[in-house]
């Protein structure tokens, strides 16, 4: 396994400034977010450092690996290519780093669009990079209030964010999401 050392070396080198400076900060909402609930500090830690590890790379390169690895699940990848930033990133890490932490990998999957069967280090990492101290959007500090009390109701506050933004601005929503969405809506009516 890679140390946070040379994760921190190589997201430095591949990732924009800006996107770098992201990447630290959801590894340390993630570590904090980990400390609370027993999930593995350092696991957290690295793995929010490398959740973005495909994000600087093209839209048509995305769909290309994608493509080529079987990873394009619906046409709304396809369509959405930024979204594959999440399987790609994992699938690179796999073969370019070595990663072979099957949670790490999983959690690097879906934080962009979440799943109906999500570990709590899956959780944390998606809640972690909406509620980074960069983001700022409408509803922010309501879902970091309620994404460090209860990962289920932060996450599903998460994904309705996330989906009424893409209604606002006429944008596909992925069936991922969607289907995560009435997963945590279900599992919180229980």
């Amino acid at each position: 396994m890679i140390s946070d050392a040379e994760a921190l070396d190589i997201i430095k080198f591949k990732l924009s400034k800006n996107r770098f400076n992201h990447s630290v900060q959801v590894a340390e909402m993630a570590r904090q977010m980990a400390e609370t609930c027993g999930v593995d500090v350092d696991k957290a830690y690295l793995t929010g450092l490398l959740h973005d590890y495909a994000k600087g790379i093209s839209s048509q390169e995305l769909i290309n690996i994608a493509g080529e690895n079987n990873l394009i699940e619906n046409e709304v990848d396809a369509l959405i290519p930024d979204l594959l930033h999440a399987p790609v990133g994992a699938l690179l890490l796999q073969q370019e780093l070595g990663v072979a932490d099957t949670e790490i990998l999983q959690a690097v999957k879906y934080h962009t669009t979440g799943s109906t069967f999500m570990t709590t280090l899956d959780k944390i990492i998606y809640l972690a990079d909406m509620i980074e101290p960069g983001r700022d959007f409408p509803g922010i500090e309501r879902l970091r209030c309620l994404a460090l009390r209860d990962f289920d109701t932060g996450m599903l506050f998460g994904l309705e964010s996330t989906i009424r933004y893409c209604l606002d601005q006429a944008r596909l929503l992925h069936p991922r999401t969607v289907a995560a969405r009435n997963h945590f809506l279900q599992l919180l009516k229980v």
